[in-house]
C-alpha cells in the first residue's frame, strides 16, 4: 500500500459544522485553520473525540504562536532555526521577563481582535514543514510507528512477520462507539457484523487520535523496558475534563490558546511529531517525567500504533503499550479539574466514574474557582488563563464564558476499562461574576453556598422519597436515590439559566431569594408527582416505633416544613 496517500493539512478528515448553513462539511487542517470563523464547532462522531481533535488543534496553535507573533515573525527574544521552525535557543528564567510575557499576551490579543477572525499565514507554512509527520502513509506515519520501529521496541515473540503477529486491536476497537474487543462483543453498536470494521481514511485518521487519548488496558504487548510496568488508560481517559467553548470555531480554540502560565516562565513547545525519532520520544517516555509543555501533553501517546495494509486496503493494527507519566501534580494540564489525595497530600487530576454520571458541572462548581482560597482546591489551568486574560482586559469585562466538557467514563473494570458512557456538559457565566474580586459578598463565594443550600434541600427530598419507599414496601433507597437523580436533572436547566443571568451589578440576596422560590416551587412540583400516584397503602401508612403514623400527607407535610427551615422564605401555597 505504499502507493496510498492521504495528508491531514492538505485532505479533507476533520467535520465541522458551518455557522451560517448549520451544515456539516469535511476540511483540511489547512482549511479549518484558514476558514475557523466560519465554523460553528467540531462535529466528529462523539464529543469525546471533538475534544481529543481540539487538543490535537490547540498542539498545533500552542506550538505556532508560542514562537511567531501575529505578524508571522519570531519573538525578538527567542532563536527559530529556520529549517525546523523550532527553537534553537531559549531564553532561560534570567532573562525572561515581563515584556516578553507582554509579547504572548499582544500576539493573542491581535489574534484574537482580528477582523477577519482567522489565524494567519505562519500555521499553514508550520502545516507544510511538517508536511510528511501528517501523512497517514509513509516514513513517518501519523500518529503510528513503521514495521521495523514497532519491532524495534517490541520483544520478538511480539514482533511483525509478513504482516502477522500478536498484540493486535481491531479497528472496532479504536472506534470507540463500538470499542468490542474480540471476547466481549458490542450489542449496542452503530455498526454491525462485518461492518464493524469498515472504516475510511478520514474516519480511521479522527480514532486514531481518539484511540490514544481513550485508550483502555486490554492490550497484551508491551514495550520493552529494564522495569516493568503497567500499560495505562490514555492521558485523556483519565481527566474530568475542562475547556471553553466559543460561539464559533475559531473563539473555542482561541479562549482554550493557553501562551502564558500563571507565575511561570516560557518553555519550549514539543509536540510528538517534532521529537528528532520515535525512539527518542518512547525513551523520554520510559522514564515517566510529566512534560513540561502543552503541546506535548495535548499529543501524548498511551501506545505506539502501526497499521499494516492488505492488498485489498484492509487494515492491521499492531498495538504495545508504554510507560505513562506521573499524574500527580501534573499541572501543565489545563484541561482537567483536581482532587486532592489525602494519603500523599497531592494533586490528580479528578475522574468521573459511573456512580456519578449524573452529577452536573454546576454543582461541582467550587472545584472550578477556588471560592475560599482553600489550599485542598487548584483551579483548572484553563480557568486561570481566561482570569489572566480577563485582568488583562484581553476579553471584555462583562465576557459570557462558557466552561464546557466532554467525558468519556470507563467501566470501571481494572482489567479492561473499557469506555461504558460518554457524558457532556456545561455551564455559561459572566467572567466579571466568575473572577469576581474576592470581597466579604463577592459572588463565587456565594454562590458556592447557594450550591450548597440546594443540596440539602436535595437531601430533604432524597429523604422524603426513602420514606414513600419503605411506606410502599421498595427497596426504598433504591427508590429514593432513582427519584433524587430525576429531581436533580429537573434542577439543572433552571439552574444554569440562573448562573447565565447573574451579573456583578446585581442585588445578591435579591438573585439568591429567586432561585430559592424556583427550588422550592421545583421540589413541590417532584413531590407532587410522587403523591399523585398515590395508593390506599401510602394513605394508611406505617406506624412507627414511637406509634406516630407515617403516611403520604405527614410525610409530604414533613418536607414543606423542611423547605421552610431550611430555605428561610415565607411560606407558600
Amino acid at each position: 500500500m505504499s502507493d496510498r496517500k492521504f495528508n491531514l493539512a492538505t485532505d479533507p478528515w476533520l467535520k465541522v459544522i458551518e455557522k451560517d448553513t448549520n451544515q456539516e462539511k469535511t476540511v483540511s487542517l489547512i482549511k479549518l485553520f484558514q476558514n475557523a470563523h466560519n465554523y460553528r464547532e467540531l462535529a466528529g462522531e462523539m464529543r469525546s473525540q471533538d475534544l481529543a481533535i481540539l487538543r490535537f488543534l490547540l498542539a498545533i496553535l500552542t506550538t505556532v504562536y508560542s514562537r511567531f507573533n501575529a505578524k508571522n515573525e519570531p519573538y525578538d527574544w527567542l532563536t527559530i532555526d529556520e529549517s525546523t521552525m523550532q527553537v534553537s535557543k531559549s531564553v532561560n528564567e534570567d532573562d525572561y521577563d515581563q515584556e516578553d510575557e507582554n509579547d504572548l499576551f499582544d500576539t493573542w490579543k491581535t489574534l484574537y481582535q482580528n477582523g477577519n477572525g482567522h489565524f494567519t499565514e505562519i500555521v499553514t507554512n508550520y502545516l507544510k514543514r511538517y508536511e510528511d509527520h501528517f501523512c497517514l502513509f509513509g516514513e513517518h506515519p501519523f500518529y503510528q510507528v513503521t514495521e521495523s520501529e514497532y519491532n524495534f521496541f517490541v520483544p520478538a515473540k511480539k514482533q511483525i512477520k509478513d504482516g502477522k503477529g500478536s498484540g493486535t486491536v481491531a479497528v472496532k476497537q479504536i472506534n470507540r462507539q463500538i470499542s468490542e474487543s474480540a471476547h466481549t462483543p458490542a450489542v449496542f453498536s452503530p455498526k454491525v457484523g462485518e461492518f464493524k470494521n469498515d472504516i475510511k481514511l478520514d474516519e480511521l485518521v479522527r480514532w486514531l487520535i481518539t484511540y490514544q487519548n481513550f485508550t483502555g488496558v486490554t492490550d497484551k504487548t508491551k514495550i520493552k523496558t529494564t522495569e516493568k510496568f503497567s500499560v495505562s488508560r490514555g492521558w485523556l481517559y483519565q481527566l474530568n475534563s475542562v475547556f471553553a467553548a466559543g460561539n464559533t470555531l475559531f473563539q473555542t480554540l482561541m479562549l482554550n490558546l493557553v501562551l502564558v502560565r500563571k507565575d511561570k516562565m516560557y518553555y519550549p513547545q514539543k509536540p510528538v511529531w517534532e521529537y528528532e525519532s520515535v525512539e527518542n520520544y518512547v525513551n523520554k517516555r520510559k522514564k515517566q517525567q510529566i512534560p513540561d509543555n502543552i503541546a506535548e501533553i495535548y499529543t501524548s501517546w498511551s501506545r505506539i500504533l502501526h497499521i499494516d495494509w492488505d492488498q485489498g486496503g484492509l487494515p492491521t493494527i499492531f498495538s504495545a503499550g508504554i510507560p505513562m507519566f506521573e499524574n500527580e501534580d501534573a499541572f501543565i494540564e489545563p484541561m482537567t479539574i483536581w482532587r486532592i489525595d489525602k494519603k500523599t497530600n497531592r494533586y490528580k487530576p479528578a475522574v468521573k466514574w459511573l456512580q456519578s454520571l449524573g452529577t452536573a458541572m454546576w454543582r461541582n462548581f467550587g472545584q472550578y474557582v477556588n471560592v475560599n482560597g482553600s489550599d485542598d482546591i487548584h483551579e483548572p489551568g484553563i480557568v486561570e488563563w481566561l482570569n489572566l486574560l480577563k485582568n488583562k482586559g484581553i476579553i471584555p469585562y462583562n465576557f459570557h464564558l462558557t466552561l464546557a466538557s466532554a467525558i468519556l467514563i470507563s467501566d470501571g473494570n481494572a482489567t479492561s476499562q473499557a469506555p461504558a458512557a460518554e457524558v457532556s456538559d456545561d455551564m455559561h457565566i459572566n467572567a466579571a461574576v466568575l473572577f469576581d474580586e474576592r470581597n466579604p459578598d463577592y459572588w463565587p463565594k456565594r454562590i458556592e453556598d447557594t450550591i450548597e443550600l440546594t443540596q440539602v434541600i436535595g437531601k430533604d427530598f432524597w429523604r422524603f422519597a426513602m420514606t414513600i419507599g419503605q411506606i410502599r414496601n421498595y427497596d426504598a433507597r433504591s427508590f429514593a436515590n432513582r427519584l433524587s437523580s430525576k429531581f436533580y436533572e429537573s434542577l439543572n436547566e433552571p439552574f444554569k439559566a440562573w448562573l447565565a443571568h447573574l451579573t456583578n451589578h446585581d442585588d445578591r440576596e435579591r438573585k439568591i431569594e429567586l432561585w430559592k422560590e424556583t427550588l422550592r416551587k421545583l421540589v413541590l412540583d417532584a413531590a407532587s408527582q410522587v403523591i399523585q400516584s398515590s395508593s390506599p397503602r401510602d394513605i394508611r401508612g406505617l406506624v412507627d416505633d414511637k406509634g406516630l403514623v407515617n403516611n403520604i400527607f405527614t410525610v409530604n407535610n414533613h418536607l414543606r416544613y423542611k423547605l421552610q427551615v431550611d430555605l428561610k422564605i415565607e411560606r407558600k401555597g
